[in-house]
């Protein structure tokens, strides 16, 4: 009896996703540095702010800190850390290279982009430009390699990570809205690098143990 077989169009789903994220990112990116979608983040920004009770602000605050610098280094050392102990290398490195690259991305598309902060009303006051927001990016970039990772090691739990991972991001993509500071397009673009990023890092690595596996029949040297 032959072992069941993916279907072929199941194993470009990845590559779809992938593709999507790249050119949406690519068209915010142009918008934002085009001063094309000034009206659309205002209004957006407005309607956010409209929709949440003020009472909420203080889980929104709560959200923000989980996916600031501090936390999420913190829980990417101490992730990596725990998966190496468990010999678990190749997942400890998609960690924390997309934990580094996130934080480089956010850093590069600041200095290059320079956008202004929201300043529709009164908020704290955060360092660098607006764009991209670095809560998110780095964020979603953290919980997709994690999700990446539980699935390599359990893939039962496969779907709950993903969902969970879904979650965490939005809701800190939510609060830098609530917050007011940033604009709907700086975290737009976060979320898409942010799961581009772990995507991008996990295919590489499949490629090179791809490579790296010996061929059935190839002569030994």
């Amino acid at each position: 009896m032959k072992a069941h077989q993916p279907r072929r169009g199941v194993r470009w789903v990845p590559w779809l996703v992938v593709l999507t994220l790249i050119l949406s990112s690519l068209k915010i990116i142009e918008d934002v540095v085009g001063r094309e979608s000034g009206p659309f983040d205002e209004t957006l920004l407005w309607f956010v702010r409209a929709q949440v009770p003020s009472t909420w602000t203080g889980f929104f605050a709560a959200a923000t800190l989980s996916g600031s610098a501090a936390f999420l280094t913190s829980a990417t050392a101490v992730a990596a850390l725990v998966l190496c102990i468990a010999r678990r290398r190749s997942e400890a490195l998609l960690l924390a290279a997309s934990s580094i690259s996130a934080a480089l991305f956010v850093y590069v598309l600041k200095v290059l982009v320079g956008r202004e902060c929201p300043a529709l009303w009164d908020t704290q006051w955060y360092w660098g430009s607006s764009f991209p927001s670095g809560h998110t990016l780095s964020t979603a970039a953290f919980a997709t390699a994690a999700a990446l990772c539980i699935a390599r090691i359990w893939p039962r739990w496969a779907t709950p990570a993903t969902a969970l991972a879904l979650v965490w991001s939005l809701t800190v993509a939510l609060s830098r809205l609530v917050l007011g500071v940033h604009w709907p397009t700086d975290v737009l673009v976060a979320l898409c690098i942010g799961v581009l990023i772990p995507l991008l890092v996990s295919a590489a690595q499949n490629m090179a143990a791809a490579l790296a596996r010996p061929r059935v029949g190839a002569a030994p040297l």
